[in-house]
């Protein structure tokens, strides 16, 4: 089950909370402060910070700023006072998943951590996949023992770590789209999507927008807008 880390400045609170989560099936912990959340934070690994916005010292967004953002963010749920929802909403703007208000309603709260255990666990899997992408098209995935083919490995480990343009060139079938997979999951792009695109196999009419995306109504059945390739894969490859 998820792990939750409760941070308050209220012991009755912590308790409640804790008590509730705990009676769900999920695995929580407290800390009464920002500073001790944080140096729990190591050693606990929550999947979700259930935090008070008001504490003394660092408070909630303070908290949320300094959090970890390797290997993932940290879903981080707010809890505020009403008469410091405008706080709760600049939360959510410096990065928390979400905020209630007090005093809490219990439906209300196993909602909003269910949801958030459910991106962590979102977040955790797609560092899974990224893990496996990078062990299947790492440097030894390129099979080939022959000087030229060495001669490849070591210009893709030059060119991964670089945001220089590469040209691959070769016949069809020679692995072009194999050496350009390595160069992205071993570069610092790999969390970005890699796309890869058959030109050839887009009709002359349709390439600017496949590639560019549209606004809706640009043309007869553009009903909607539509992201292109280079926009949906920017940062990536």
């Amino acid at each position: 089950m998820s792990i939750v880390l409760i941070v308050d400045d209220e012991k009755l609170q912590r308790d409640i909370l804790k008590t509730i989560l705990e009676e769900e099936g999920y695995e929580a912990y407290t800390a009464s402060s920002g500073e001790e959340a944080l140096n729990m934070v190591k050693d606990v690994r929550p999947d979700v910070l259930l935090t008070d916005l008001k504490m003394d010292g660092m408070d909630g967004i303070e908290l949320i700023e300094s959090l970890p953002k390797k290997p993932f963010e940290i879903p981080a749920i707010v809890m505020t006072a009403y008469g410091t929802i405008s706080s709760a909403v600049d939360a959510i703007k410096k990065g928390a998943f979400d905020y209630l208000t007090k005093p809490l309603e219990r439906d209300i709260l196993l909602i909003t951590v269910k949801r958030a255990a459910e991106k962590s666990e979102l977040l955790k899997e797609n560092l899974r996949l990224q893990e496996e992408l990078f062990k299947k098209f790492k440097m030894d995935g390129i099979v080939g023992s022959s000087k030229k083919m060495q001669e490849v490995v070591e210009v893709v480990k030059k060119v991964s770590n670089s945001s220089v343009t590469v040209l691959i060139l070769g016949e069809s079938g020679t692995g072009k789209e194999l050496v350009a997979r390595a160069i992205h999951y071993n570069s610092p792009r790999r969390a970005r999507p890699f796309t890869a695109i058959n030109c050839a196999a887009i009709p002359e009419n349709l390439i600017e927008s496949e590639l560019f995306g549209y606004e809706q109504g640009a043309f007869t059945g553009a009903i909607s807008k539509s992201i292109g390739l280079f926009e949906s894969s920017n940062g990536g490859t």
